[in-house]
């Protein structure tokens, strides 16, 4: 098995209704669920917007620690799905799921090196 990163592209701007939002919770706990039942479930979580974010960066044999995004843009990293796939085409497929439940772009990036667990 594969270690893949879903994360959830979160646009710029007002979050949906509250009632969009509620629907939307119901659909990833269903999903998560699913991830679970089927032993392809790690970890899962929201983020915080960009503007809750803490920047270190390393200068001149220090580290500079600046408020704030790294990087502003019209999306963000909304949240994190780690899952276990045993190859790309089934972590797509749980990718399209995500996509679905969120209702946001989804990226599937598989880990580095051999991460059989």
């Amino acid at each position: 098995m594969t270690y893949y990163l879903l994360s959830v592209m979160q646009p710029a701007g007002e979050p949906p209704a509250p009632e969009v939002l509620a629907e939307i919770g119901t659909n990833l706990e269903a999903f998560h669920q699913e991830l679970r039942q089927a032993g392809a479930w790690v970890f899962a979580g929201g983020l915080h917007g960009p503007e809750s974010s803490t920047v270190l960066r390393p200068q001149g044999g220090d580290v500079l620690i600046t408020d704030g995004p790294y990087a502003e843009g019209k999306e963000h990293l909304g949240g994190i799905c780690l899952i276990k796939a045993p190859d790309l085409d089934a972590a797509l497929d749980w990718g399209r799921k995500a996509a679905l439940a969120t209702t946001l772009p989804i990226e599937v990036r598989p880990f580095m090196g051999e991460a059989d667990r």
